[in-house]
């Protein structure tokens, strides 16, 4: 595999996949280098079932192998949600900001201590041939009360690491790239690619 196409439109998730993908001997591709790239409604009921369908979208669209990933915080106190809505949560086209505000409002009342959340990220390469690959990364925290840090995108200014002591907005993104949901799932990508 000499070329690789990363299905995202978010600037935040291109950077950070390059960033993991650094070193490997793979040309990484987004959607602006291609005249024409399809838009694929993210209306799965799992991170799976979303990562699947934009990676395949990619494949069909490029001819190239394709990677695509589905991530998103999940808050036990909110029945898991926002789940796979949380780049949409607080509305359709929201921004961070407002998807921040509508969770710190849901959780609004309730203890620190009862705030637990994880980020879950699945990525799905797939290949012209059919064959789709998963993979899976996931990051334990805590939702605070007000946003900490100017790093990261999304929830990461809300996201606690308990033993980082810190936001994901606040870590080095070479520490975030370790530690984070995305970085675990595609560290078990590099697996695969470089197994002998």
């Amino acid at each position: 595999m000499t070329h690789l196409v990363i299905a995202t439109r978010n600037k935040g998730k291109m950077r950070e996949i390059a960033e993991l993908l650094a070193g490997m001997e793979i040309t990484l591709l987004s959607p602006d280098d291609f005249a024409e790239f399809p838009e694929v409604a993210e209306d799965g009921e799992t991170f799976e079932e979303n990562a699947v369908k934009k990676a395949r979208s990619a494949v069909v669209a490029t001819g190239l192998p394709s990677l695509a990933d589905d991530s998103g915080l999940i808050v036990p106190l909110l029945g898991g949600r926002p789940g796979v809505f949380s780049a949409r949560f607080a509305r359709e086209g929201a921004s961070d900001g407002e998807n921040n505000d509508k969770l710190l409002a849901e959780l609004t009342g309730f203890p620190l201590a009862a705030r637990n959340a994880s980020f879950c990220c699945v990525i799905a390469l797939c290949f012209p041939g059919g064959e789709c690959l998963i993979f899976r990364g996931e990051l334990a925290g805590m939702i605070l009360d007000q946003p900490h840090g100017n790093g990261g995108f999304g929830y990461d200014p809300l996201f606690y690491v308990a033993d980082q002591g810190k936001t994901l907005a606040e870590l080095p993104s070479e520490v975030k790239n370790r530690i984070s949901h995305r970085g675990k799932a595609l560290a078990e990508l590099k697996k695969y690619l470089f197994s002998p």
